[in-house]
C-alpha cells in the first residue's frame, strides 16, 4: 500500500454519482461504499448540479445517455463550476463510436467506462484520479504558502510593500500588451509575485538600510535571485519561471548578475521582469530618495534606452504602453 492510498483512505473522498436510472444508483452507491468512499448520488443532471455545489465532492462518474442534460453537458458544466481546480470526472457511456469519444474529450471528462463496466475497473481508475487531485491540491497549498511568504516579506517594509504585486500586474499587462500566450500570461504573474522572494533569507537591517551599501553588503543582496531560485525550485509548478526568478537582474550588455549573460540569452520572461522591476522601482518610494513621477520616469527610461541596462526593442514596446496608459488616466498606486 503506497502512501497515496493512505492518503486517500484517511481523507475519505467522496464520490457523486449521477445516472437516471434508481437501480444503477443504488448499484454503484453499494460498490463505491464498500470502498470506504462516502457517496453522493443524483438522478439527473439538475440534481448533480445543486448536490456538487452544496457538498464537497473530490471525484463524479457520470451517465452518459441522461434525458435533457446529458453527461457529455454536465461534465462540462462541472468543470466550469470547478474553475482552476481540478476536479476529476469519469463518464459511463455504451457509447463507443470516435465521435462520442471525442465529444467526451471536448467536455472536459478525464477517462471513460465502457457499459456494462467491470467494478475492478472503475475503482482502479477512481483511486488514480484522486491519486493525481490529491497532488495537484498538495501542489496548489504548496503555491498558496509561498505567495503568502512573498506578500507577508515584502509587508515588514513600508518601501517595498506592495511592489511584487505591482510588478506582477503591470508584467502580466505587458505579456497581454505584447500578444503573448494566455500561458505566459499566468506564468508572468507568478514570476512577477516572486521574483525577490528570495530576500526573504536577508537580513532585515540589510534591505532597510538608508545609508550606501559596502562592497559586501551589495554583494550580499545580489544573493537574492538565487535564494529565490533555490527556494522556488522544489515546485514542479514553478519550473516555468525559474528562469525569471533567477535572471531578472541581468543586463543586456552582460553586466548583470548573477550569471553575467548578455542580449537574447537573457530569457524573455526575466527581460520583462527587468524592465518593469526598474520601473516599479523608480515610480516608488525608497528610503534614499521620493518617488518619481510616471512621466519623468519614462523619459528616464528613453533616454536610457540603449544604455545596455535592458533590451531596448522590448522597453521601446513597454514605453509605448505605459504612455498609453497615462493618456487614460493610468496611476501607480505606490
Amino acid at each position: 500500500m503506497g502512501p497515496f492510498t493512505c492518503l486517500i483512505e484517511r481523507a475519505n473522498p467522496s464520490i457523486l454519482v449521477v445516472d437516471d436510472v434508481p437501480s444503477n444508483l443504488e448499484l454503484m452507491e453499494a460498490v463505491f461504499s464498500r470502498e470506504g468512499f462516502k457517496v453522493y448520488t443524483a438522478l439527473g443532471a439538475t440534481a448533480a448540479i445543486d448536490m456538487f455545489t452544496q457538498h464537497p465532492v473530490d471525484l463524479a462518474v457520470l451517465d452518459v445517455m441522461m434525458p435533457g442534460i446529458d453527461g457529455f453537458e454536465l461534465c462540462s458544466r462541472l468543470k466550469d463550476i470547478s474553475g482552476k481546480r481540478f476536479f476529476p470526472v469519469i463518464l459511463l457511456t455504451a457509447l463507443t463510436d470516435k465521435k462520442s469519444k471525442l465529444r467526451g474529450i471536448e467536455s472536459g471528462a478525464d477517462d471513460f467506462i465502457s457499459k456494462p463496466f467491470d467494478t475492478a475497473e472503475l475503482i482502479m481508475k477512481i483511486k488514480s484520479l484522486l491519486k493525481v487531485k490529491s497532488l495537484n491540491d498538495e501542489l496548489d497549498h504548496s503555491e498558496n504558502i509561498i505567495m503568502t511568504l512573498a506578500v507577508a516579506m515584502e509587508a515588514r517594509d513600508p518601501y517595498t510593500k506592495g511592489h511584487s504585486s505591482r510588478v506582477s500586474k503591470l508584467s502580466a499587462d505587458f505579456v497581454l500588451y505584447l500578444a503573448l500566450p494566455e500561458k505566459d500570461r499566468q506564468e508572468m504573474k507568478k514570476a512577477g509575485i516572486l521574483h525577490d522572494i528570495g530576500k526573504i533569507c536577508l537580513s532585515e537591517s540589510l534591505l532597510r538600510k538608508p545609508g550606501p551599501l559596502t562592497k559586501e553588503e551589495v554583494e550580499m543582496i545580489k544573493t537574492h535571485t538565487i535564494l529565490g531560485e533555490d527556494l522556488c525550485r522544489p515546485l514542479v509548478s514553478m519550473k516555468n519561471i525559474l528562469p525569471a526568478i533567477r535572471h531578472h537582474h541581468e543586463r543586456w550588455d552582460g553586466m548583470g548578475f548573477p550569471d553575467g549573460l548578455a542580449g537574447e540569452d537573457i530569457p524573455l520572461m526575466a527581460r520583462i521582469l527587468s524592465i518593469v522591476d526598474a520601473f516599479d522601482a523608480m515610480v516608488s518610494v525608497r528610503p534614499y530618495r521620493d518617488r518619481r513621477s510616471v512621466k519623468e520616469t519614462i523619459g528616464t527610461m528613453v533616454s536610457e534606452q540603449f544604455s545596455g541596462q535592458w533590451d531596448s526593442e522590448l522597453l521601446s514596446y513597454f514605453i509605448d504602453m505605459v504612455s498609453s496608459l497615462i493618456n487614460k488616466g493610468y496611476k501607480v498606486d505606490a
